[in-house]
């Protein structure tokens, strides 16, 4: 099961203040100004998971080339999401929400359905904000195997 997201291109994100991997707070006020990637994950060092944080790890300087900022985002601990980005040699921040309150804000949580058994957890979204702070892409229960590169060509054809 999945519902789907009613934010659109064209609304304000919703603002956030998290901690990332190593307790550094971002908010995505100090982003004003820039381009950012707020892709949203079910869980850390799960395969999908893995795949999608390693293909925006190996894509990071051809997004910051371009002047776009990667966020990764889950509800994972900081403890965990630090263990996660040293072992895969992460090279942007992962943002910790415990509480689910941001992940919810960009309407990314819910009830899921695998194998068999029904529970609640982060859909995999991802959001590209503009320097405005509206949303320029909303991109529902991505791929995390091709995210990354077609997260790429989209930001082609925008410039």
């Amino acid at each position: 099961m999945y519902t789907t997201c009613m934010l659109s291109v064209g609304n304000t994100a919703p603002s956030f203040s998290l901690p990332d991997q190593v307790g550094t707070m971002h908010s995505l006020e100090q982003y004003h100004g820039k381009w950012v990637i707020l892709y949203l994950y079910p869980k850390d060092d799960t395969t999908g998971c893995t795949k999608e944080a390693c293909g925006f790890r190996d894509a990071h300087t051809e997004f910051e080339n371009k002047g776009i900022v990667i966020l990764g985002l889950s509800k994972d601990s900081v403890k965990s999401h630090g263990k996660f980005a040293s072992k895969y040699a992460l090279n942007f921040p992962i943002l910790s929400d415990e509480s689910t309150e941001t992940i919810k804000a960009y309407e990314s949580f819910g009830q899921k359905k695998f194998m068999g058994r029904t529970y609640m957890g982060t859909f995999r979204n991802t959001f590209l904000i503009n320097p405005q702070g509206k949303l320029a892409k909303v991109y529902e229960n991505v791929n995390p195997l091709t995210h990354p590169e077609h997260m790429l060509q989209d930001i082609k054809n925008l410039s």
